[in-house]
């Protein structure tokens, strides 16, 4: 019999399937990944400066902040809402803090906890009007936007205020002493081990599916790999940066609170479905009032971080740190539907803007093509979080 070339068999779905089913398993991966061409690219082009244990301490010392913020501006964005004031409360609080130890020369054991304090409370004021006054949180973000921004102006007079004490500048310059940096990189690894071994054995005891065992081995080869050289690179430069440490702090108790909690589930569960949410009897208000208060806290370490950074308050702190954390989330693969993202993503997302910043300024590349780069990547990565949605769909 002899075959037909006229007709040719129709393409299966299944590899179009296959692909999108190995980008959202590891997706993590891939912007590890695209962290690395960064990486490389502006390492080239800047004939290996973009990698020396100075440039890199600096860049997550700077990449700390946007962090901080993404951590909770991941919560918001998870749960349907979205805060536009971030950037101007950084800058409040973090004038709040130089007034404090400047002018009225209190302590940092008290300036600290009072800074975190009023960051709570103007979470939970935005939380209420989004929530019990039903204005949209975009509104909501947006006033608090222009307002905050002219109360830091008004309380500061619309200048520095400097210099803030030493105690104050080693929360955003100081360095962990090697010995205590290695230790507590040792410790994350057994911790690592650890919950990979634990999560191992819950899985088994349900009868759940477990990968085989060379993936999780692997995973924690490959974790202590990526330990040791952080460390050793750091290690070259002061050792691990106070910042730095209060960031990897966060990511586990985010972590925590997103993946071992109710807490965690409900953010998640109101995202998803609002209406479902409620009916099931979960106070949806006072979820969001909590997830606006977490991120009033994230705006206040930063603006703490950022005026110790810069060892001053600056009325112009904070400019455009919304729109930094915002992206980060959406990098990492925060659905901007809501009900989708992850922490760790999110602060990988915060790397690549980082290292976007860092490596044009590095090249001198002009203030505008640097926000032309911001802004094509951020549309990429919504565009690209719409069209996994429809093809869900």
């Amino acid at each position: 019999m002899t075959p037909d070339l006229t007709s040719s068999p129709a393409p299966s779905p299944y590899g179009a399937e296959r692909v999108k089913q190995l980008f959202a398993r590891y997706k993590v991966l891939a912007l590890l990944l695209a962290v690395a061409a960064i990486w490389i690219f502006f390492s080239v082009l800047t004939h290996g400066a973009f990698v020396t244990p100075r440039n890199v301490s600096n860049l997550l010392r700077q990449m700390s902040i946007t962090g901080m913020l993404a951590c909770g501006m991941v919560f918001v964005i998870i749960a349907g809402e979205i805060d536009l004031s971030v950037g101007s409360l950084l800058g409040l609080l973090g004038g709040v803090a130089a007034i404090l130890d400047v002018n009225h020369h209190w302590p940092v054991a008290a300036t600290v906890p009072a800074v975190m304090v009023l960051g709570v409370l103007v979470g939970m004021f935005n939380g209420w009007w989004s929530t019990w006054r039903r204005v949209p949180s975009f509104i909501v973000g947006l006033g608090g936007m222009l307002a905050y921004r002219g109360i830091l102006l008004g309380i500061t007079g619309g200048s520095t205020i400097a210099p803030v004490s030493d105690n104050l500048v080693f929360i955003g310059q100081g360095y962990l002493p090697r010995v205590v940096g290695d230790t507590l990189a040792v410790v994350l690894f057994v911790v690592v081990a650890l919950l990979t071994v634990r999560n191992r054995r819950n899985r088994q005891h349900y009868q759940l599916a477990v990968v085989p065992m060379w993936q999780d081995v692997t995973k924690v080869i490959a974790a202590g790999a990526v330990l040791l050289a952080f460390v050793a690179m750091l290690d070259q430069y002061g050792g691990i940066p106070v910042p730095v440490l209060l960031l990897l702090a966060l990511l586990g108790i985010f972590t925590w609170i997103a993946t071992q909690t109710v807490f965690g589930r409900r953010i998640y569960a109101v995202g998803s479905n609002l209406e479902a949410t409620r009916l099931s009897g979960v106070n949806t208000d006072r979820v969001k009032l909590a997830i606006f208060a977490l991120m009033g806290l994230m705006c206040a370490f930063g603006g703490i971080i950022n005026t110790a950074r810069l060892a001053a308050g600056s009325p112009s702190a904070g400019s455009m740190g919304e729109l930094d954390a915002i992206a980060a989330c959406f990098i990492g693969g925060t659905s901007m539907r809501g009900g989708s993202g992850t922490v760790y993503g999110a602060l990988i997302g915060a790397l690549v803007m980082a290292s976007l910043d860092n490596g044009m300024s590095m090249l001198d590349v002009d203030a505008y093509w640097q926000m032309i780069v911001k802004g094509t990547i951020l549309v990429l990565a919504v565009w690209i979080d719409v069209v996994s949605g429809s093809n869900r769909r």
